[in-house]
């Protein structure tokens, strides 16, 4: 409460001012948007406001309301005319309850609530509203404090079906797994308790009421014992989650349409976090950020419920990683590998292929025992379900989940998506799984959570981002981890997607990522543009888990590779306006431009190990030496259509050990001479 605000609440306090005619004006401040604009507006004359307020405010009113004219304070007068109805409350040791009711409760009845009220608050005065209300069908409603008290026929309806349906689904499993079923009179029994019961069954929850709403954000009074991130129930049944914990209110953003909702609406706590279902159903599935499925194949049966925001794995319950995580693609593979539990950030401009280095580690992991979950935030729904499509093109569905926020969703849904999907992650890593989960992308996601802030009257810092920006991503990250043996070995490895502009990787989401993340590949658009797919930068581009994540064929068929490309960069650029060169220099960048038209590799065509290690084998150590960089894919195609046919033995060799030996090594420079031969 602002200095002012107290000053002007002291004032209506000296003027003895009724909590009736306060809250008739808050009323109008609050439902009239445009008096507030009016009264506050420079350019209506006194008088006119002076005859406004005459007319629609009660009269104990008028002089203070004019000062606050004068003051420019009217933007605040509905706030400070709730905030005195506070003071009252707490001034006179009353409460105010409210009753809905279909049928008028009789003089004992209302006695009777009137004695609970007061033992219940430990108040002596106690000021008691009766509203009629027909949607509750018959019963009442007691509305006390931040107490709600349902003893409606709607509430016991409601609970009575849900009893019958739980009892109905279990008797369903019992046929299906062969159980003995129950009798008929069984259910029958079960139905006439719950009938008996009806009438004596009442639930007390925890209430508030929404104060302010607007552009998906309620305010709520009330719901003193609501944690942060706790899932609350709007009378439209609608849910929000609690994101501001203030002194006399909550913040709440909607997981959904607004339509209905007023001020006044009321609000319960569901005493449960913000969370998801999980279960293997849902692999193959697309679901929305709340788990809710949305391909049209019918419902997802949930096993367990994980909240959204959960601990990270401690350091004692991680070991290091060490074991690949293949993507497919040669040229991460050879320099900048991945391993199971690691972060790798995927950043570029748009139009670089993110999403299809991400898709084609996807389709990669067919037969690798890896769970893949892709998550889309703020995309467009046509390019999501392109991804879906070319998931299911190659068998890729079958062990993937897709979460889609797509950009027509509410900022809420796109800020909890990656939440989520780390939750069903985790359900599959507790199970001993390796995870792989995409995040497309989270540049989009800081800029959900920013929109979402803003609205919440959070204070913005740096390019208007909220001070917690940096711990909204590391407290997601954080959660891929390798865990030990003892806690079942599963794995989380991230993929995270930043897009930069203009190449621009010091921006403040950029750098608040790379610093999370354990490595970086980095795409260049002028790469992309000349043809180089992926347009990886083999110098800005970095993993920090290195050789520890890297097959040692790999390992030793890669040799030099990167340094290699470095030189060749280096020397490309000093010699591009020299006419004669030595020949080393020319060896050197024939060599170079051979390396990058290998690295090349069309969209969704990962290769497998071998492939990869005799590729680079054959280039390190000059079987590709005098070959027009043109012919060159239609060589190593011929080339490794011929080992297929006549290497099965290394192929096999290769695939099961990982290891280049050095009489694998000469049985690999074998048919490569019979090849050129």
């Amino acid at each position: 409460m602002s200095d002012l605000s107290k000053e002007y609440i002291k004032e209506l306090v000296r003027l003895d001012i009724s909590r009736e005619d306060a809250d008739d004006a808050r009323k109008m401040l609050s439902d009239l948007k445009d008096v507030s604009d009016t009264l506050g507006n420079p350019l209506v004359t006194s008088n006119e406001k002076r005859n406004i307020i005459e007319k629609l405010f009660p009269e104990s009113l008028h002089k203070f309301i004019m000062t606050a004219v004068k003051d420019n304070a009217v933007d605040q007068l509905a706030e400070i005319f709730g905030d005195y109805d506070d003071v009252l409350v707490e001034k006179q040791g009353s409460i105010k309850a409210v009753v809905r009711y279909v049928t008028p409760l009789t003089e004992s009845q209302q006695a009777d609530l009137r004695k609970f009220i007061t033992e219940k608050f430990i108040r002596d005065d106690v000021d008691i509203e009766y509203r009629h209300d027909p949607d509750i069908i018959g019963g009442f409603i007691l509305t006390a404090g931040d107490v709600e008290y349902d003893k409606s026929y709607r509430t016991s309806l409601r609970l009575m079906k849900e009893k019958l349906r739980t009892k109905a689904n279990e008797f369903a499993e019992q046929s299906v797994s062969g159980e003995k079923p129950k009798k008929a009179s069984d259910i029958i029994s079960v139905l006439k308790t719950e009938v008996e019961d009806f009438d004596t069954k009442v639930a007390a929850t925890e209430t508030g009421h929404v104060i302010r709403l607007g552009d998906g954000i309620a305010r709520v009074h009330g719901l003193g014992s609501v944690m942060y991130g706790e899932l609350v129930e709007f009378e439209t049944g609608i849910r929000g989650i609690v994101q501001n914990l203030e002194e006399k209110s909550v913040g709440v953003v909607l997981l959904g349409d607004d339509h209905g909702l007023t001020e006044g609406s009321s609000v319960v706590r569901t005493h449960k976090r913000a969370g998801v279902g999980v279960s293997d159903a849902l692999l193959g599935r697309v679901v929305d950020a709340l788990g809710a499925p949305i391909d049209g194949l019918g419902e997802i049966e949930a096993d367990d419920y994980y909240a959204i925001e959960r601990e990270a794995p401690g350091v004692i319950d991680r070991k290091s990683v060490n074991t690949p995580l293949q993507t497919g693609i040669l040229a991460i593979d050879s320099m900048f590998p991945i391993g199971r539990g690691q972060r790798e950030l995927i950043i570029g401009d748009r139009q670089t292929g993110k999403t299809s280095i991400a898709v084609d580690t996807i389709i990669n992991q067919k037969g690798q025992d890896v769970i893949c979950i892709y998550v889309a935030i703020g995309q467009k729904s046509s390019t999501v379900s392109q991804v879906v499509n070319t998931l299911r093109k190659y068998d890729a569905m079958d062990y993937s989940v897709v979460v889609a926020a797509s950009a027509s969703d509410p900022a809420p849904f796109q800020y909890i998506a990656p939440y989520s999907g780390t939750a069903m992650a985790e359900y599959f890593m507790e199970k001993g799984k390796d995870v792989l989960i995409v995040y497309d992308d989270l540049s989009k996601h800081a800029v959900a959570y920013r929109a979402m802030s803003l609205l919440l009257h959070r204070p913005p810092g740096r390019e208007a981002y909220p001070g917690d920006v940096f711990y909204l991503h590391s407290r997601l990250l954080e959660r891929s981890s390798h865990l030990d043996d003892e806690h079942g070995g599963g794995s989380i490895t991230a993929l995270p997607v930043i897009e930069t502009l203009a190449g621009d990787i010091s921006a403040y989401i950029p750098t608040n990522v790379i610093s999370i993340t354990d490595g970086q590949i980095f795409l260049e658009s002028e790469l992309f543009n000349s043809g180089l797919r992926p347009a990886v930068n083999y110098g800005l581009s970095v993993s920090r888990v290195g050789g520890a994540a890297q097959t040692k064929a790999m390992k030793k068929a890669a040799g030099n590779l990167r340094i290699d490309l470095a030189q060749f960069k280096e020397m490309e650029i000093f010699t591009q306006f020299s006419s004669e060169l030595d020949q080393n220099t020319k060896e050197l960048l024939d060599h170079g431009h051979m390396l990058t038209e290998l690295l090349k590799q069309p969209l969704y065509n990962p290769l497998p190990h071998y492939e990869q290690v005799i590729l680079l084998y054959a280039a390190q150590h000059g079987f590709f030496k005098g070959i027009n960089p043109k012919e060159l894919r239609e060589y190593r195609n011929d080339l490794m259509t011929y080992v297929k046919s006549y290497g099965q033995d290394i192929i096999a060799e290769l695939e099961d050990k990982r290891v280049l030996t050095d009489d694998l090594a000469e049985r690999i420079e074998r048919i490569l001479t019979a090849f050129e031969e």
